[in-house]
């Protein structure tokens, strides 16, 4: 087996250092033990080319054996059905696994994504706005708090819809918007204690220190 190529930016700001979504991609195949090497794309100047693997200028695709493929979520489905380890592969384990990998994409991270930018920008004026994504998002956390104070993990065993999920979350726990949603909180304790959330947290950003030296030589 060839190793699969993640692209992503050559170089980011310090603040999304560790969130960029390369992550999920290094901690699914860290956890299915797949090889893998990994790229990098310019951040500043986004030509043609990288428009052509990827419509709207983001990171990360994957490559495989000539085949591209965008969207961190599409990437994760392919990647998990190449590893049971990502995966089960009876009918109902996938499915399971399936509708979570899309809740934490659809009905999760369309809420955590928008809170955590107006974080980000330290914008702290209360508007109407501002008080519709947090109530938006408090709802989101309720529900999971539901779901994830009767389970370890979303689908029976840990699967890439938990990469997903706890990935989408631990955005949040960075501002301290789990404090209130214990359950919540401790499945992202658990999910980021994994030792290949570890390595693949220290990669990235040990790949971003390695381009900050490159700049200041």
């Amino acid at each position: 087996m060839t190793d699969f190529v993640i692209t992503t930016f050559d170089w980011v700001p310090e603040i999304p250092r560790g969130y960029v979504r390369d992550i999920r991609l290094r901690w699914a195949l860290e956890e299915a033990g797949l090889p893998y090497r990994v790229e990098g794309t310019s951040f500043e100047d986004r030509q043609e080319q990288h428009f052509a693997q990827q419509p709207f200028g983001q990171v990360p695709w994957l490559t495989d054996e000539g085949m591209s493929l965008f969207e961190s979520g599409a990437i994760l489905l392919y990647l998990a059905e190449q590893s049971e380890a990502l995966m089960p592969r009876d009918r109902l384990g996938r499915n399971e696994v399936i509708e979570w990998l899309f809740a934490a994409l659809n009905s999760v991270e369309m809420a955590t994504v928008p809170w955590s930018l107006f974080k980000f920008s330290g914008d702290t004026q209360e508007t109407p706005g501002r008080k519709s994504l947090e109530g938006f998002l408090a709802s989101r956390l309720l529900h999971m708090e539901q779901v994830l104070t009767k389970r370890e993990w979303l689908a029976g065993k840990f699967s890439v819809a938990d990469i997903v999920m706890s990935d989408a979350l631990r955005l949040v726990d960075r501002f301290n918007g789990l404090e209130d949603h214990t359950a919540n909180r401790e499945y992202v304790a658990r999910a980021t204690a994994r030792p290949a959330f570890i390595k693949a947290h220290k990669d990235q950003l040990d790949f971003y220190a390695a381009a900050d030296q490159k700049r200041n030589a």
